[in-house]
């Protein structure tokens, strides 16, 4: 081998999530990068993007769980964040210029009646600043280049939202919300219903779907960590689909299920939770997970499966 050749480390199979607690100041790509190369596996992917600016729960799946992060991109978010109530930046954060200032005279009552009115169903038009496109080109580009484009409003849940903290002119609140919610948005509606505006200081995602920041692990603990230690992390495939009823077949249900077969209702015992979802976790007669099915129509329709 010659000096310019080099030498391939071999890459793991390696089937399972991590619940990464992503640092401010990095790309969710970078530390997806960073985890991929720790755990030497040979495929990896994110299930939804974090800000540079922000930090907290990112899950990263290796393997077969890769086949299910849609399932989290589709998922409820929950975030604290702090925004600063009196100053307008270009980007909605404190990443951004100053662009307008204004005096903060509200108190902290206002400030639970600003709250009230972003509960529940709410149009949102998404920033400049975002990986919206236009034309096949991102929303930021746009942005970038000084110009300002045309968007739609959209509709966006906030299924909670809870005043956590108010040292004026800084005001920090934790959000639970659906997929589409902007948080840099929600700050500056709040702070023009105010009458002052607002940018978004800082933003900590601590939930995904059923997922929580309980069992993450930093990038720096995983570097300083044994391999044995490390693998120790990786959550089982089914913790991205906790929320689905489970299925467990038999040998021979199990078997038709793989090869992409329906199952007729009629002839499993499930029970009520499962004959009223949309969607069920699968397991074979020992425990094994084999993959997600629709629920429907008197059948049980395989999904996605698990290989090998």
């Amino acid at each position: 081998m010659n000096q310019n050749q080099r030498l391939k480390v071999p890459r793991r199979a390696l089937d399972g999530v991590l619940l990464l607690d992503k640092p401010v100041g990095l790309s969710s790509n970078d530390a997806l990068i960073r985890a991929k190369r720790l755990y030497l596996a040979k495929k990896a992917g994110h299930t939804g993007t974090l800000d540079p600016l922000a930090s907290g729960l990112l899950p990263l799946c290796f393997g077969e769980a890769t086949k299910f992060s849609q399932d989290l991109l589709e998922a409820d978010k929950t975030y604290e964040a702090t925004m600063r109530l009196g100053i307008r930046t270009t980007t909605g954060d404190a990443e951004g210029e100053a662009i307008q200032t204004r005096d903060v005279t509200c108190d902290q009552a206002a400030v639970e009646q600003a709250l009230a009115q972003f509960r529940g169903y709410i149009v949102q038009v998404p920033p400049m600043y975002s990986a919206l496109k236009r034309d096949g080109k991102p929303l930021y580009e746009y942005a970038r280049a000084g110009q300002t484009v045309e968007r739609e409003g959209r509709q966006v849940t906030i299924h909670a939202l809870e005043l956590l903290a108010c040292a004026l002119p800084d005001v920090t609140f934790r959000v639970t919300c659906s997929k589409g919610t902007y948080v840099r948005t929600l700050a500056e509606d709040i702070g023009e219903a105010l009458g002052c505006g607002a940018h978004l200081v800082m933003l900590r995602r601590t939930g995904v779907g059923a997922l929580t920041l309980e069992n993450s692990v930093t990038l720096d603990a995983l570097s300083d960590a044994a391999d044995a230690q490390r693998d120790g992390w990786l959550q089982p495939v089914d913790a991205l689909l906790s929320t689905f009823p489970s299925v467990q077949l038999d040998d021979e249900a199990a078997r038709r299920f793989m090869h992409g077969q329906r199952l007729r209702l009629a002839d499993l015992s499930l029970l009520e939770d499962v004959l009223l979802a949309s969607r069920a976790r699968i397991y074979d007669a020992a425990g094994k997970l084999l993959g997600v099915a629709r629920v429907g129509e008197g059948v049980l329709a395989p999904e996605r499966l698990i290989v090998g």
